[in-house]
């Protein structure tokens, strides 16, 4: 018999283990759920009102709140949001601008896809003005590569305002591509975010 077949009180006499001297664990199951109206009820107890009740000491009672604990997060990790996908630069910008919004600096950002366009993670990789010596491919390719990424789309803001890309932008870039297509992770591109838009190098053939 599975575990699924217990009752409440039985699984509560499980938690608590053993009874007290003239009181079983299932009569002291069956008088917590009498004295608390419910499971919902034993859950919404403090310790303080667990400890109230004949037969439940601190130790069974923090027993009864770290079951109901794992209960909670096994509920908020089974209820958890699939991961965005990302398909167009309007994507991209809408999870990122929160992030580089207001920054005095550039900050230069790598997005690891899977090979559905769905967002692994993101990562800073730099902060400062773009160039081969801060943005080295090594540490860009080296999180998409442990993130297992199939993709990747590179981020920067720019504090002027100006969303145009510079010449060393567009030099990294090229450089990037180069280097994504050795370890064999597409580049699908890059874009720069200011606080009121936004340019996607590919849209531009800039990639």
């Amino acid at each position: 018999m599975g575990s699924e077949a217990l009752s409440v009180p039985e699984i509560l006499a499980l938690i608590l283990g053993r009874g007290i001297k003239g009181e079983s664990v299932m009569m002291t199951s069956n008088k917590l759920l009498s004295r608390f109206g419910n499971l919902k009820g034993v859950a919404n107890a403090s310790v303080e009102e667990l400890t109230q009740m004949r037969g439940i000491g601190p130790a069974k009672a923090a027993q009864i709140k770290a079951a109901i604990e794992l209960s909670k997060r096994l509920e908020a990790d089974t209820g958890e949001k699939p991961k965005p996908v990302l398909k167009s630069p309007e994507d991209v910008v809408a999870v990122m601008r929160s992030k580089l919004k207001g920054k005095k600096k550039e900050h230069f950002w790598v997005i690891c896809l899977d090979t559905r366009n769905r967002l692994i993670n993101w990562k800073p990789v730099s902060i400062g003005s773009l160039d081969t010596s801060i943005v080295h491919p090594r540490e860009v390719f080296k999180e998409a590569v442990s993130s297992s990424a199939a993709s990747v789309i590179f981020v920067h803001n720019h504090p002027s305002g100006d969303p145009e890309p510079s010449k060393e932008d567009v030099e990294l870039t090229k450089r990037l591509v180069k280097a994504g297509e050795i370890v064999g992770i597409d580049v699908l591109d890059h874009i720069i975010v200011c606080d009121k838009s936004y340019l996607s190098l590919k849209a531009k053939s800039l990639l």
